[in-house]
């Protein structure tokens, strides 16, 4: 709120756009990678209960940074009126948000019924634990895959090299643990070069972003005089929105977007498939998106011929669009399908 406030051209998960932020992000999971599989443990610190508060809220910090990428399908309403309301009422609405983070854990503090039904400990929770070292281990490579898409393949390489320097480091420092022997400070020598090398190499290596691509025939590249352009030939379009690192876009284009059937049906009703890649930092779309309430990305628009844009679900199903397209016949503005929002 406060950098849109001083006038930056920012939406919901912008830090994601950033290749530096998602390198960082990289060896963060790398780390909690090892150190969930058992091979270094975190150094025991004595936290005094006023100290309580501030780890806390720590953790809740990082789990917002990092759980952010998508505004569908729960917060598009939220996060969309909170780029419109007042900064008072937005914080509020952001509070609502930490509350329904925080709200099983206060449930398990005010319920003692529900601490009841809770496992009791043992050796199931290391082996959880290191279960749970496969799920964190996948978001690494979830986020290698973003840094070439932010980067360029050979930035992706360089964070790769300097992900698998930590992880070594990481390694050493788990031997002299178990070994009852000082290990940070070997862990920092074993570390820092790496370190350097990434914040040289890193900046050096970038590369313009990979473009989103795209099976549906004729698909263009959103930009406000192109919608314009495909507007004014009176064929009806279809215009959406999508990044690399939104889950949900993701799934929406495979399930329903770039599905045969919708492009037999666009392209028998003559319908411009209009794409916007939001995966880089780009304040024309940022425009765009707060303009139609968007904080975000998935955002699917339809324009039927002289018509006005209609804003479908963040979630599609199957047959979505090939139900739009059938119901408004490409040509003149009709009743939306089931599961469409009307025009407003």
């Amino acid at each position: 709120l406060a950098l849109r406030a001083a006038g930056a051209q920012l939406g919901w998960a912008f830090q994601l756009q950033e290749p530096g932020v998602v390198v960082a992000l990289l060896l963060l999971a790398v780390a909690i990678t090892a150190n969930l599989g058992g091979l270094f443990e975190l150094p025991s610190l004595s936290i005094t209960r006023s100290g309580e508060p501030a780890s806390a809220f720590a953790t809740g910090l990082l789990a917002a940074f990092v759980a952010t990428p998508c505004t569908g399908p729960f917060m598009a309403a939220a996060m969309g009126a909170a780029l419109l309301l007042p900064p008072v009422q937005a914080l509020a609405l952001f509070a609502a948000l930490g509350l329904g983070l925080a709200l099983p854990f206060l449930a398990l503090g005010f319920v003692p019924a529900l601490r009841a039904m809770l496992p009791r400990p043992g050796p199931w929770m290391e082996r959880f634990r290191h279960w749970m070292a496969a799920p964190m281990g996948l978001t690494a490579l979830a986020l290698l895959w973003l840094a070439s898409r932010l980067g360029g393949k050979g930035f992706a390489l360089i964070a790769l090299v300097v992900a698998g320097g930590l992880m070594m480091a990481l390694m050493v420092a788990g031997r002299l643990q178990r070994a009852d022997r000082m290990a940070w400070p070997a862990f920092g020598l074993v570390v820092t070069p790496f370190l350097i090398f990434g914040a040289f190499a890193l900046p050096a290596s970038l590369s313009a972003p990979v473009k989103a691509q795209v099976s549906l025939p004729g698909a263009r590249a959103f930009s406000e005089a192109a919608l314009a352009q495909a507007r004014a030939s009176g064929q009806p379009v279809f215009l959406w929105f999508t990044a690399d690192w939104c889950v949900t876009c993701k799934v929406n284009e495979s399930v329903a977007i770039e599905r045969e059937a919708t492009r037999a049906t666009f392209a028998e009703a003559g319908v411009i498939p209009m794409v916007g890649d939001w995966t880089r930092r780009d304040p024309a779309i940022t425009r765009f998106l707060t303009a139609h309430g968007a904080a975000g990305v998935p955002l699917y628009l339809w324009y039927p011929p002289g018509g006005e844009a209609r804003q479908l679900p963040q979630v599609l199903g199957p047959d979505s669009l090939v139900e739009l397209v059938s119901q408004t016949g490409g040509n003149a503005p009709a009743a939306a399908p089931a599961g469409v929002n009307p025009p407003d």
